[in-house]
């Protein structure tokens, strides 16, 4: 047997039914933790996290749950074509309108994260890309796009699969006059980085004349900080700090 497959045969086999059940609490958890934050108050975005199984549904917050008070119960599992496969409760149809295109065209991914937020919205409507100004930064050198798009009030599949085609193979978006959009492997690691690229919206709102790194040291830090998979050490910490008792949202 070789190194390599007796590092595969050494790693946990998780059932569909384990998987399904750590998507849906980490999505139920990236509501609270932006709660915490103090994002969402008006409903105003969307966490999803495909199902393992049914890989062209994905699981999301029923519409009208408070982001502070959501739990396992609360999300509703949503079709490709828009309905309600599995779940009591109305469906955020514009939070549809956007994930179900992007993990479409995307199938490494498992969730993508949006929410309107204090920094990100106003970076957003300069309509420009994010620079190697600050170590946070570098997460998302050359690993973002902009989609300049006037059409802020998303009613379309159509407009999301703009959005998708826009996003291609990168981390995150800046959806112009809108806000920020990340994407991930796990539901950790897409909630993580968007509260990453609020940080760094943030700093480029505050920061109005600063000296960017060479791309040299961007790529190099880069290297350093994704390794062990950014987002989903910030969404570890992030519990730490505001969720003590994480399984709270299955009880």
């Amino acid at each position: 047997m070789s190194e390599a497959t007796q590092q595969d045969s050494a790693k946990p086999q998780f059932s569909i039914e384990q998987i399904r059940a750590r998507r849906k609490r980490d999505c139920a958890l990236g509501y609270r933790l932006f709660a915490a934050q103090k994002w969402g108050d008006l409903g105003d975005g969307h966490i999803s996290a495909r199902d393992p199984q049914r890989t062209d549904c994905f699981w999301m917050l029923r519409y009208g749950v408070s982001y502070h008070a959501a739990m396992v119960s609360d999300l509703v599992l949503v079709g490709p074509n828009g309905e309600l496969v599995e779940g009591e409760g109305f469906i955020n149809i514009a939070g549809y309108y956007i994930h179900q295109p992007i993990l479409e065209a995307r199938p490494d991914l498992v969730s993508a994260v949006h929410v309107h937020t204090g920094w990100g919205t106003p970076f957003s409507a300069e309509a420009r890309l994010i620079e190697p100004i600050s170590q946070e930064s570098c997460i998302f050198f050359e690993d973002h796009t902009l989609w300049d798009d006037e059409e802020v009030q998303v009613q379309s599949v159509e407009a999301g699969r703009r959005i998708a085609s826009a996003l291609g193979q990168n981390r995150a978006i800046i959806l112009r006059n809108h806000g920020l959009l990340t994407g991930g492997d796990s539901v950790a690691e897409a909630v993580g980085s968007f509260v990453y690229m609020e940080r760094v919206a943030e700093v480029h709102m505050k920061a109005r004349n600063p000296k960017p790194i060479s791309a040299e040291a961007a790529r190099f830090a880069q290297e350093d900080l994704i390794k062990l998979g950014v987002g989903r050490a910030a969404f570890a910490s992030m519990l730490k700090r505001h969720i003590p008792n994480p399984e709270i949202v299955n009880q």
